[in-house]
């Protein structure tokens, strides 16, 4: 475990203090601030209204749905389960690019959230027309890009990331799997009884 740290550390380092620009540093905190890029999902909210129509408010319920258990698993169990400090609290020349609480660090509930969504939006869009390909693959890079900018600002490590955008994914998938089986097997079966006798 002590060697992980370390690893995890170390690439911690190479990325915070390394691979930086002065550029990139507003990028990041654009990405990594909700109130800054909220619009993005916004935008992404009403391409999937425009898109799937009648069947937009079912599209959202499945991400709320995996969001929100992707949030509480992140945050809710594992932040206070591991306790980890945060590397902006605990290592030597971090760069601190925003105002961060002392909260735990282990995991990224921002890369298990945006991994959550786009992980459904994957789900949803993937063998659709170019135009919905193309907003997958948009997700998929924005939901990156989140992760990423965690470890750019100095508030998580890579594993941090690496665990936040595993539990986004595991998430979308349970809903999803989990749901559409009820639809099949629970909703599916009582409305066609119900239509049958109700026949003469």
């Amino acid at each position: 475990m002590e060697l992980a740290g370390e690893i995890d550390a170390g690439i911690f380092h190479w990325i915070n203090q390394t691979m930086v620009h002065p550029a990139l540093d507003d990028l990041m905190v654009f990405l990594t601030t909700f109130r800054l890029s909220a619009h993005i999902f916004l935008l992404a909210a009403l391409f999937i209204v425009i898109r799937k129509q009648r069947d937009a408010f079912g599209v959202f319920v499945f991400i709320l749905l995996a969001v929100g258990l992707a949030d509480y698993t992140a945050s809710g169990i594992l932040k206070p389960l591991v306790q980890r400090i945060r590397p902006c609290f605990v290592l030597e020349g971090c760069r601190l690019l925003i105002d961060q609480s002392h909260s735990y660090s282990f995991a990224s509930s921002h890369a298990a959230n945006s991994a959550a969504v786009a992980s459904m939006v994957w789900i949803f869009f993937r063998r659709g027309e170019p135009v919905e390909r193309l907003f997958t693959a948009v997700m998929l890079i924005y939901a990156f890009l989140v992760g990423y900018s965690r470890i750019y600002v100095g508030v998580h490590y890579p594993g941090d990331v690496l665990a936040g955008m595993m539990i986004g994914c595991m998430s979308a998938a349970l809903v999803y799997l989990t749901l559409s089986w009820l639809f099949k097997n629970v909703l599916q079966h009582r409305f066609l009884s119900g239509r049958r006798s109700a026949e003469p």
